[in-house]
């Protein structure tokens, strides 16, 4: 059969994410880096997430599709790499497609030899929703964990880092309150003028150093693009922020997981209101507290 789907050329996309949180089906993911389809079997080609690509990295394909072989997915995605392969079939188990499910485990478990990576681990991996484990290989058709297939609320374990010394208290850098993007008034004396600090909420947990390196000098607010209501609310108040506080830049401090680019997205919705331009940086941060990407947008 013929049918439309999506296609993303690997070379333009930047793995911003933006495109994710608007595939409804949850056909895409950012993997190392790249926005991958994990699933063709979810992609519905109705191209709901080009319009999120600011790089025009996504189109759609008319092609000759035969009837959906989790086997021949499986074929084609291991050049991918575990986590790919990882996300794929955790897919398949959050959306309940299990006849699916152990039709990829069985064509992996036959074909170890062929392929790079710990056959054992991903699907390991994948039983135990998330976090690896040792041990013997589990039937992963009867089960299923609460949770979504949401990658940003994957359960993560952090290594905590040597400490080298005792602690002294670290002061903090917070100049104003309060700093909820619901709660401030773009016309706060605070921020008028003041080089705003745009962070997601998780950033400061995740990030040892967010009060020295990046919140010294600054003017705060933060939000949660995924679970804070009222978008525009905040696309009028950063139009604000430019226009009537006339902030002097703008950093935006974000997760890796795909939901946190919402946030970006509204400061570039909201300068495109605005009769000024200030410059906007865009900085990346790891859940293991890395600093991925640090770029002037």
């Amino acid at each position: 059969m013929e049918r439309d789907i999506i296609k993303i050329d690997e070379e333009k996309c930047n793995g911003c994410g933006l495109c994710v949180p608007n595939c409804h089906e949850g056909a895409l993911q950012v993997i190392d880096g790249k926005v991958r389809l994990v699933s063709e079997l979810m992609c519905d080609g109705l191209g709901a997430c080009i319009g999120h690509c600011p790089e025009d990295a996504i189109t759609i394909e008319k092609r000759e599709a035969e009837p959906y072989s989790e086997s021949a997915v499986l074929r084609e995605m291991i050049s991918k790499g575990p986590n790919t392969v990882i996300a794929h079939l955790k897919h398949l188990k959050d959306h309940k497609e299990y006849e699916y499910l152990k039709e990829g485990v069985s064509w992996l478990q036959a074909n170890k030899s062929m392929i790079s990576f710990d056959v054992d681990q991903v699907i390991s991996t994948v039983h135990n929703h998330g976090r690896p484990q040792p041990g013997a290989v589990q039937n992963m058709g009867h089960h299923h964990h609460g949770g979504g297939g949401c990658p940003g609320s994957s359960e993560r374990v952090i290594a905590a880092p040597v400490k080298m010394s005792p602690d002294a208290d670290i002061p903090s850098e917070l100049r104003h309150w309060p700093v909820q993007m619901h709660l401030i008034n773009p016309n706060a004396p605070f921020f008028r003028g003041a080089d705003l600090l745009l962070a997601a909420d998780c950033v400061a947990f995740s990030l040892g150093s967010f009060h020295s390196a990046f919140l010294r000098g600054k003017s705060l607010a933060i939000a949660c693009p995924k679970l804070d209501h009222g978008a525009e609310i905040y696309i009028e108040k950063i139009a604000a922020l430019v226009d009537v506080a006339r902030v002097n830049t703008i950093t935006v401090m974000m997760m890796e997981v795909p939901c946190c680019g919402g946030l970006l997205q509204m400061v570039r919705t909201a300068i495109e209101k605005t009769t000024r331009k200030v410059p906007v940086k865009m900085i990346m941060v790891s859940i293991d507290g890395k600093i991925l990407r640090d770029d002037w947008v």
